[in-house]
């Protein structure tokens, strides 16, 4: 009589997991439990428009696709890292403004 996590889990066309009839993306729910170390009660406080039974089946969805769950979270890593260098690189509005100036470009 186990009772399947399908029922709150559903995926998008590009494969996403969601908890079913919520904004709320099945990788959200992992990423609060292994970045910040939450419990399921916890999360639940953090995100109280979420059920428990809703919370423990994004987890159990986790454990059953955790491989591939896990290369989505350290792509998603990449990424961060990845834009964040390029943002390291930018130049400040003042940084502009100054050189904007110095070209002869009042604003």
């Amino acid at each position: 009589m186990a009772a399947a996590p399908v029922e709150h889990i559903s995926l998008d066309a590009q494969g996403v997991a969601w908890i079913r009839n919520t904004t709320t993306k099945v990788i959200e729910v992992v990423l609060d439990q292994n970045a910040y170390r939450l419990s399921p009660a916890q999360i639940h406080a953090e995100h109280p428009h979420l059920s428990l039974a809703q919370i423990y089946a994004a987890l159990s969805y986790y454990y059953d696709h955790k491989t591939e769950m896990d290369e989505e979270i350290a792509r998603r890593y990449q990424e961060v890292e990845r834009l964040r260098s390029q943002a390291a690189n930018q130049l400040t509005r003042k940084e502009l403004e100054a050189r904007r100036q110095k070209a002869g470009n009042p604003a």
